[in-house]
C-alpha cells in the first residue's frame, strides 16, 4: 500500500529500518566469525551489541508515535547481505583477503543504513516529532562512528598489505 502521508511515510522507512537492523543482529555473528583479524572481529562483535540496543530503540520510537514495532522486508539490507556471503564464499580461500572483503561490506552497509536514518530524521523533524528525532539521532551517530572504525581497521589492514607484498 503507497504511503498516503507523511506521517505514513516516516512509518514505513522505520518499518524498513526495524527489518534491516534485525537482518543485521542475525548476520553478524556470523561475519564477526569469518573475520581473520582480531580487531576486525572485535568490531563486529561489539556493533553486533550496538545494533540490538538500535533495535530496542525502534521499538521505543514505535511507540512514541503510537504503534506497535513491525517490520517490512528490507531488500536493501538483504541484497548487501547477500552480496557479502557472496563474497565471503567466493575469497575464501584467500584468508588474506578476507577481512576486507567484510570491511567493504561492512561499509556498504553502515552508508545504506545512515541513508536509511537521515531519511526518517528528515520526515520526523518535519513532522515535528523532536523525540523521535532525537532518538534517531543518536542511532546515525552510531552508524557514522562504525563507518569511521571500518575506514581505519581498512586503511591500517591495506597497509600492512601492501607491506607484505613489497
Amino acid at each position: 500500500m503507497p504511503a498516503e502521508s507523511l506521517q505514513e511515510l516516516l512509518s514505513e522507512e522505520l518499518k524498513d529500518l526495524y527489518d534491516a537492523e534485525k537482518q543485521l543482529t542475525k548476520a553478524l555473528p556470523k561475519i564477526a566469525k569469518a573475520a581473520d583479524s582480531d580487531q576486525i572481529r572485535a568490531a563486529f562483535e561489539e556493533h553486533l551489541e550496538v545494533t540490538k540496543s538500535q533495535v530496542a530503540r525502534l521499538e521505543e520510537i514505535f511507540q512514541a508515535l503510537g504503534e506497535k514495532p513491525k517490520s517490512r522486508p528490507c531488500k536493501g539490507m538483504k541484497g548487501l547481505l547477500d552480496e557479502s556471503q557472496e563474497h565471503l564464499e567466493e575469497y575464501s580461500g584467500a584468508r588474506d583477503l578476507i577481512d576486507s572483503v567484510l570491511i567493504d561490506g561492512g561499509k556498504k552497509v553502515e552508508h545504506y543504513e545512515i541513508a536509511g536514518y537521515n531519511s526518517a530524521i528528515e520526515l520526523a523533524e518535519a513532522l515535528g516529532h523532536k523525540a523521535v528525532s532525537r532518538l534517531l539521532r543518536q542511532t546515525l551517530t552510531e552508524e557514522e562512528r562504525m563507518d569511521k572504525k571500518l575506514d581505519q581497521l581498512g586503511g591500517r589492514l591495506l597497509k600492512k598489505m601492501v607491506r607484505q607484498a613489497a
